[in-house]
């Protein structure tokens, strides 16, 4: 059934953007089942690790880093790039390997921007309203302690300043993507209505 829903999807690379706590890393992994393709999240790090020579806990710590004009001047003084935009820059060559060679689902590290200009890309924001996504978090994530909300609102100021940073596009921006959908209609409707859009897409492509 795998092979055959691979097949099916011609090299779709789905990439999916996230509010923190929406459950669009559920989403994505549940997805990539339904579609019969492969599922990109963490191993992202290890493989980026590999691309440019940095231990993962490294490139891990890197992730959600950014660097002001004034530290890339003063960085690449010594250095031909900042060591964020190294780590940025092999995960975009890790990502473009993925997407030209296999159907996939991407979740986050900017994929949506990376693969941008290919056809067989679909792009996805996940979003949901504060309370669905601090239930998310408390029972799905078992992340965070004390007042959720504010916890959440911190990721997803960190999430928008990386991607606004190194796409120079702003995140959530409902034109940089095929679909936005609020995932408190719930996770198994979320992969059904993803999945149907996917295979729409993949058949245009003829």
């Amino acid at each position: 059934m795998k092979d055959e829903g691979a097949k099916g999807m011609k090299k779709i690379a789905v990439t999916i953007a996230r509010e923190y706590g929406s459950g669009g890393r559920l989403i994505g992994r549940r997805l990539a089942e339904a579609l019969g393709c492969s599922f990109y999240d963490k191993e992202l790090i290890t493989l980026a690790a590999k691309e440019c020579g940095l231990h993962e806990d490294f490139v891990r710590a890197m992730e959600d880093r950014k660097t002001s004009g004034f530290l890339y001047n003063l960085y690449s003084t010594y250095h031909e790039l900042p060591i964020p935009e190294q780590v940025f820059i092999a995960q975009s060559n890790v990502i473009k390997g993925i997407a030209g060679r296999e159907p996939c689902v991407i979740i986050g590290r900017c994929a949506d921007y990376v693969l941008g200009a290919q056809e067989n890309c679909i792009r996805f924001f996940v979003h949901a309203p504060l309370e669905w996504r601090i239930r998310i978090v408390r029972d799905e994530y078992k992340e965070g302690t004390g007042e959720l909300g504010g916890y959440i609102r911190k990721q997803d100021k960190d999430r928008a300043s990386y991607y606004n940073f190194f796409t120079q596009q702003k995140w959530g921006r409902a034109q940089n993507y095929n679909l936005c959908l609020d995932s408190s209609i719930g996770i198994e409707a979320s992969v059904r209505l993803l999945a149907k859009f996917a295979e729409e897409f993949a058949a245009q492509l003829g």
